[in-house]
């Protein structure tokens, strides 16, 4: 079975595919299940070339907004501690885990909104209570580290 490869223009920056405007071929699925739906780029027809050519600067002032709207974000909790209060035996194992939901809702009770898709935990699931770092990806150039505290109830 063979992977089809189509060509797609990219209308943002994509961290590991390429940048604004950059014609890129990846798999067909990739592109129709993911890219295309998400309008983070369209199939790189004659058509949508010369639509892109003459969108070029608008798009760019969008992305340059997406990106300085996710700085200011990032800036506005960076830093921070969060404190997550869940039932925990005697020896510090919880009873369930805090996963990248419980992360979320525990920052946007604080006051900054946060979504658990921004949410990156690179040890997994927390299990045990403790401080843990955990980094927020606010956009694909722009993330933070947050301190995390998780105590028993």
């Amino acid at each position: 079975m063979s992977k089809t490869k189509v060509d797609v223009i990219l209308l943002e920056n994509m961290r590991n595919l390429g940048a604004l405007g950059a014609t890129v071929a990846v798999s067909g699925g990739f592109a129709r299940n993911y890219l295309i739906p998400q309008r983070i780029a369209v199939p790189a027809t004659a058509e949508n070339v010369a639509d892109f050519a003459e969108r070029r600067a608008e798009l760019e002032r969008l992305a340059n907004e997406k990106l300085s709207a996710a700085q200011s974000r990032a800036d506005a909790i960076s830093g921070k501690d969060v404190t997550i209060p869940a039932k925990a035996g005697d020896e510090g194992k919880l009873f369930g885990s805090i996963g990248t939901r419980d992360v979320a809702n525990g920052i946007t009770a604080m006051g900054f909104e946060v979504s658990k898709s921004e949410v990156r935990m690179p040890h997994g699931l927390i299990r045990n209570v403790g401080e843990y770092k955990i980094t927020l990806q606010f956009h694909s150039e722009v993330s933070t580290e947050i301190t995390l505290n998780i105590v028993p109830e």
